[in-house]
């Protein structure tokens, strides 16, 4: 009885006024984010039937907007709030500003990357062969870069089947895949067919009980909304099938609906970003 009343109140939160409601967003055990490549939701959606079947059978994020152009700003937003200036694909840049990793850390919660591609563990090179630092983003940040226990918690991807074997999953995951399964240098389909492998492990697995897969694209073709109007999803148990979340919402988005799942700072344009709400079960 005891656990039944706990379970409760971890469902509830304080609206304003001080009573009690029911979460806006889940507190979820994992968080998964997979980031594809330049592509406007137009050019995948009916032609890549992956994405097609998981749309239809979880959530869309129907206004979903890259930031700018070009790769590396977006993923800086997405873990950070904001692109800290960079308004290139640079190698040797770095950032002081702080970032998810830090939130992460401060309330107890464990990270990594998957990086297809990346040949050992916290390399910071700029390439080799279909692997692209540009497309990492915990490495430019100094925080990380300065300790090689947080700057070893990227990874190359194989290790993802090693943790999910294991059981050691981290609470959250930031998934890269390579330039061609990425779509960046690849076909559609390429990377759809990179989807369906990596989902139907990961979403058959007891260790996503209440979490959620998040696959996004960093950035479309065209400038709508600073940096094109993408696909993107949100997948697994904790999302109520067929729903969609229709305001329009980018990487600051994502990074505020993660912040409020775990009551984590909230970091740069974060702040003035609304969570993804009205998609989840509870």
């Amino acid at each position: 009885m005891r656990r039944l009343l706990l379970a409760a109140l971890a469902a509830l939160v304080l609206v304003p006024g001080g009573s009690a409601g029911p979460r806006a967003v889940p507190a979820f055990k994992h968080v998964f984010v997979i980031v594809f490549e330049n592509k406007e939701r137009s050019s995948v959606l009916g032609s890549a039937p992956t994405f097609d079947a998981l749309a239809a059978r979880y959530a869309q994020l129907a206004g979903y907007r890259g930031v700018t152009h070009p790769s590396l700003p977006n993923y800086l937003a997405l873990v950070s709030g904001s692109t800290q200036g960079i308004t290139s694909d640079c190698t040797d840049c770095t950032v002081s500003a702080p970032s998810l990793a830090d939130s992460l850390e401060r309330a107890k919660k464990t990270w990594k990357t998957y990086a297809e591609g990346l040949p050992s563990p916290g390399w910071t090179g700029p390439s080799l062969g279909r692997y692209a630092k540009k497309h990492d983003p915990f490495l430019y940040f100094n925080a990380v870069l300065a300790k090689p226990a947080r700057r070893n918690r990227v990874v190359p991807f194989g290790q993802l089947w090693r943790d999910l074997s294991r059981r050691k999953l981290p609470d959250f995951a930031l998934l890269v895949p390579d330039l061609c399964n990425s779509m960046h240098d690849c076909p559609v389909q390429t990377g759809d067919a990179w989807l369906a492998r990596v989902t139907k492990a990961l979403l058959k697995s007891p260790q996503l009980k209440n979490s959620v897969i998040f696959v996004v694209f960093d950035e479309g073709s065209t400038n709508v909304g600073g940096g094109g109007e993408t696909l993107a999803l949100a997948l697994g148990p904790t999302v109520r099938p067929g729903s969609k979340y229709a305001p329009v919402l980018s990487h600051y988005g994502l990074l505020r609906t993660i912040e409020d799942a775990w009551g984590l700072r909230r970091l740069g344009h974060s702040a003035g970003a609304l969570p993804i709400t009205g998609i989840w079960k509870n």
